[in-house]
């Protein structure tokens, strides 16, 4: 099917898509060299001007003057959501700087399009509308007060990134704060299962995350303690409904019963299962068996060699996917650890340019040395995500991208993230010594000792392995 026309210029008909993309193309044009909106192309298919095209079609804002697609009523997107905006938070009624300060975030966003969209859903235009009529504070405690949700959350930390809202001390543990009231909500008809529950996650690991809050890396150790709350919540339902006891009253054989042929995810009950023995069980001698080992999951080598060459020649897909499984790829960087990269991880030299993952850089390869400095150059974050260090930029503001949005991205690759880590940790533990690759990937020596092992080393330096890996 073809898509619907929607204007007809020098160069032929053009379509909507085509048109929304040259209505967003900027830089020096190839025939007059003016620095403005190019969306014609000359012979050469080079970016061109309207003068130089001969389009004819009006292209320059009525209110602002700017050359930019006419979004509505002869008006730029940017205009448009700022007389929106204005309309709906009412700055000056009674004028407030930080409500004045807000609308200027989102009118000079790189996507006032998404802007746009985003303002007009339900969920999203009845904050602004709160905000607007002064019946929501921008405040941590007004903001905790509303139900969890991905408008919420969005607007919470566009404020914040913005010091328009005080940041609370760990983001992540405010995150795993409210997660744990809405989980104890989620188990009120089972009260016995709640009532424990709500012991494990408010006096074990809250405390224990509050002690860590500095030290840690806080989103990973969340989301941990997420896992294990779950699974432990999902276990003591089991017991209920499949068992037919309690709390009190579950023993051993229903811990046997429930791993026996599990999936490695109700393994993670072995923390609560411990916490829970000492003083909880009573004269119950309870324990999580070992789970029994697994062939580990590996690529061959040409097909990570296969998944190299995708992620150089995919142009198709976006340039921060590439670079991270290549990233990936290169040093079986976890995808815990990718995220997080900061820009001044990657460093230019006059020999070449380099990457910091451990205690010493490691070189990128020269032939891919340009798609890092695009991406360095040119870093994808998402509308109002502008002004941060973060290598990957994340869709909302002054945050990374998420771990599942990258896993998900680099499916499209053909991407499988533990068995790429373990072939390539494999594959260097077997060319370069432990203590060395320790210090140029930043992982511990005892996990390389590992993969030395299962990579057959050779002996002096699989011994080198042990050795530093025990070292003190």
């Amino acid at each position: 099917m073809s898509a619907k026309i929607r204007v007809r210029w020098p160069d032929g008909a053009i379509c909507g898509i085509c048109f929304r993309e040259a209505a967003h193309t900027y830089g020096v044009c190839a025939g007059c060299g003016d620095d403005r909106l190019l969306p014609g192309r000359d012979e050469h298919a080079k970016p061109i001007c309207r003068d130089c095209a001969g389009i004819t079609t009006n292209m320059t804002c009525g209110r602002c003057g700017v050359e930019a697609e006419r979004f509505r009523n002869g008006q730029c997107a940017r205009c448009v959501i700022e007389a929106d905006l204005t309309e709906l938070l009412k700055p000056t009624t009674p004028p407030d700087l930080r409500i004045k300060r807000l609308i200027q975030v989102f009118v000079e966003s790189t996507r006032p399009e998404s802007i746009y969209t985003w303002m007009r859903g339900e969920k999203a235009h009845e904050l602004l509308r709160k905000i607007g009529d002064r019946e929501l504070d921008l405040t941590p405690e007004a903001f905790n007060a509303l139900p969890r949700g991905h408008s919420v959350e969005h607007l919470r930390e566009i404020l914040i990134h913005n010091r328009l809202m005080v940041a609370p001390a760990d983001r992540h543990l405010a995150i795993f704060e409210g997660w744990v009231d809405a989980r104890l909500r989620e188990l009120q008809p089972h009260p016995d299962v709640a009532s424990i529950i709500e012991q494990y996650a408010r006096w074990h690991h809250l405390n224990r995350l509050r002690e860590r809050v500095g030290v840690a890396n806080m989103d990973i150790a969340c989301r941990n303690a997420r896992q294990q709350i779950t699974e432990a919540g999902k276990f003591l339902i089991w017991v209920e409904q499949a068992r037919e006891r309690t709390v009190a009253t579950f023993h051993q054989e229903d811990i046997d019963a429930y791993l026996d042929g599990a999936v490695t995810t109700r393994f993670q009950i072995k923390h609560f299962i411990g916490w829970f023995a000492r003083g909880r069980g009573g004269s119950r001698k309870l324990y999580v068996p070992p789970r029994k080992a697994i062939t580990l999951p590996t690529l061959t080598q040409a097909q990570r060699i296969q998944a190299i060459r995708n992620a150089v020649e995919f142009e198709q897909v976006a340039l921060s996917t590439r670079v991270a499984a290549l990233i990936h790829l290169l040093w079986a960087t976890p995808l815990t650890r990718i995220v997080r990269l900061t820009a001044d991880q990657l460093e230019l030299r006059p020999d070449g340019m380099f990457i910091r993952l451990g205690v010493n850089v490691s070189e990128i390869p020269e032939p891919l040395a340009p798609m890092f400095w695009r991406q360095l150059e040119d870093r994808d974050g998402m509308t109002t995500n502008t002004g941060t260090d973060w290598l990957f930029p994340g869709y909302r503001a002054g945050r990374h991208l998420s771990v599942p949005t990258l896993q998900q991205r680099l499916n499209t690759l053909g991407i499988d993230p533990q068995r790429t880590r373990n072939t390539t940790l494999k594959q260097l533990t077997a060319l370069i010594d432990v203590a060395s690759l320790s210090d140029l990937l930043g992982y511990s020596p005892k996990t390389l000792a590992q993969h030395a092992e299962r990579s057959g080393s050779h002996m002096a330096r699989y011994v080198d392995a042990k050795q530093h890996a025990h070292r003190p």
